[in-house]
Formats: C-alpha cells, sequence, structure tokens
C-alpha cells in the first residue's frame, strides 16, 4: 500500500498574499480561501495543491524547498525578482541553478534549462 501526495503546507504570516504570490509565480490558481488558510493548484481537479496556513516566522535554514525549472532561468529569476522575491546566498557553489526567497524568507532554486 502507498499513499497519495495531496499537499504541501507552508507556514506564513500572510497566508493569502503568499498564496497568491506563488500563485503567480507557479501559474497556479487559488482553489479554496478561507480566512486562515488558502491552498492552490495547477487546476482544481488536479494534485498536489500548496496550502498556505497561519505560521510563525522563518528562522534559519529551509528544510524543504521548491526547485523550479523554467524554460529561460534568467528572463524567469529577473521576472520572480520583479514579483518581489530576492536573492539569496546559502554558501551555494556552481552555476546550475539560483538561490532566490520569496516575500516570506523562504528559500527556493531555479534551475538552469534541462538538456536537449
Amino acid at each position: 500500500m502507498t499513499s497519495v501526495w495531496t499537499q504541501l503546507t507552508v507556514d506564513a504570516r500572510d497566508p493569502g498574499r503568499l498564496a497568491r504570490w506563488w500563485a503567480e509565480a507557479l501559474g497556479y490558481q487559488v482553489v479554496r480561501e478561507l480566512p486562515h488558510e488558502v491552498e492552490i493548484r495547477q487546476s482544481a481537479d488536479r494534485l498536489p495543491g500548496i496550502l498556505f496556513v497561519p505560521g510563525g516566522v522563518k528562522e534559519g535554514k529551509n528544510r524543504l524547498r521548491l526547485d523550479l525549472r523554467p524554460a529561460d532561468r534568467e528572463a524567469e529569476v529577473e521576472r520572480l525578482v520583479d514579483m518581489g522575491a530576492r536573492h539569496v546566498d546559502v554558501g551555494q557553489d556552481g552555476d546550475d541553478w539560483t538561490v532566490l526567497a520569496d516575500p516570506e524568507g523562504n528559500e527556493f532554486c531555479v534551475l538552469r534549462q534541462a538538456d536537449d
């Protein structure tokens, strides 16, 4: 027997604001919005979702992060920074990814394009 991954839960100071930021970043949509939680998905009938709930201030390095692989890394990094992401130095080396943080400080990576 196995389990089905249904959602990733993210603690946020402002769940609605952060959920909408990630929805725009990923091209997702808000599928459920309650006073204290907001869920986004690619579409209403497609799992997994990302659920944003009230939580404390982020401290230290993430134990979990999203890795994004766009068609054009430079253009995507520029778009995300224009949306409010910021560059982060977590001691990374190499040029296969760029580390950014969302508006609440959660790190994520923008990977280079896949080799064809």
